[in-house]
């Protein structure tokens, strides 16, 4: 979770377990209060969606990089030195299955890693008499459709987290917004009593960006604005 968000985020638990120790009998407080605590609810639940969308892309990233890996330092190699073979007999095939000229990751990599399995099908009986292993096709095929669910997998995660990341930004606006509107209530209520006027102060407090000397600027949970908020990472 980006940073900033979380920091305003961890502010608005402290209004809400503040605000929560020191009720008020105002209906409109209530539904404020209920207002934050879904917000802070919902952005738990999107933290958690980024985590397992980041999760996906990560585990699918090192499957997709161990299957390339695999199917083009094994299967084709051994389909393109058959096919050299071959060549032979069918001076075509060497062109077929050139290796070097053929693209080494994404989309590309997949549609050429297929065709040259299913040559490879379709010119099976040539090639068996230069010693293709037959067993090699089948495994190639599951490993070519392994990457493809891989690929799959990991759009989704990527859809999932920057879908969360997003929405994320939206609710730390709104959690900002929220103890804002509760902020400008508790200063009125609390201005005669010190003690819990500093409490609230200090619940709702932003530590922001180092001042040039060094010092940390501090601020209250009212005086974040949503511009405050940078997207997710």
């Amino acid at each position: 979770m980006n940073r900033s968000i979380e920091i305003r985020l961890a502010m608005g638990q402290r209004a809400l377990e503040f605000s929560r120790a020191h009720p008020s009998e105002s209906p409109g407080y209530a539904i404020a209060l209920k207002q934050l605590e879904e917000q802070l609810a919902r952005a738990t639940q999107l933290a958690e969606e980024q985590r397992r969308g980041i999760a996906e892309v990560r585990a699918t990233t090192s499957t997709k990089d161990q299957l390339r890996r695999v199917i083009r330092r094994g299967h084709l190699v051994h389909f393109a030195g058959v096919a050299g073979r071959a060549s032979a007999e069918d001076p075509e095939l060497a062109q077929q299955f050139n290796l070097p000229r053929m693209p080494t990751r994404g989309l590309a990599f997949r549609a050429a890693a297929r065709t040259m399995m299913e040559l490879a099908e379709q010119q099976k009986e040539l090639l068996g008499k230069y010693g293709l292993v037959e067993e090699l096709l089948q495994n190639a095929r599951e490993s070519i459709d392994q990457l493809d669910e891989a690929v799959e997998r990991g759009a989704e995660g990527r859809r999932v987290h920057v879908g969360a990341s997003a929405t994320l930004v939206v609710v730390a606006g709104e959690v900002v917004r929220q103890v804002r509107t509760l902020d400008g209530f508790n200063r009125v209520r609390f201005a005669n009593d010190p003690n819990l006027l500093a409490g609230w102060s200090s619940a709702t407090n932003v530590i922001g960006p180092p001042r040039s000397g060094g010092e940390a600027e501090g601020r209250r949970g009212g005086d974040v604005t949503p511009a405050d908020v940078k997207p997710a990472a």
